[in-house]
């Protein structure tokens, strides 16, 4: 599988590191790594989350950190 960001999820994912870059430089890198690192898995495990209430709407965790990827699965992209 391919992992395809909408324009607004790479927006936000944009806005999410440059908030990281300007309030936490210290642990800004080890966050984003872990947020990619994260999405990264879906190429190979796109069931890896629970379905939201919302059918075929996924919710991934971003584990020790506020944050969740909301994704579809479609043909061969996620």
């Amino acid at each position: 599988m391919r992992v395809r960001y909408t324009p607004r999820a790479q927006a936000d994912l944009d806005d999410i590191f440059n908030y990281l870059d300007a309030t936490a430089p210290v642990v800004a890198p080890t966050i984003k790594n872990a947020i990619e690192r994260r999405i990264a898995l879906l190429a190979d495990f796109p069931r890896i989350a629970p379905e939201t209430e919302l059918r075929g709407v996924y919710e991934l965790t971003i584990i020790r950190y506020p944050y969740k990827v909301y994704y579809e699965i479609s043909g061969d992209e996620v």
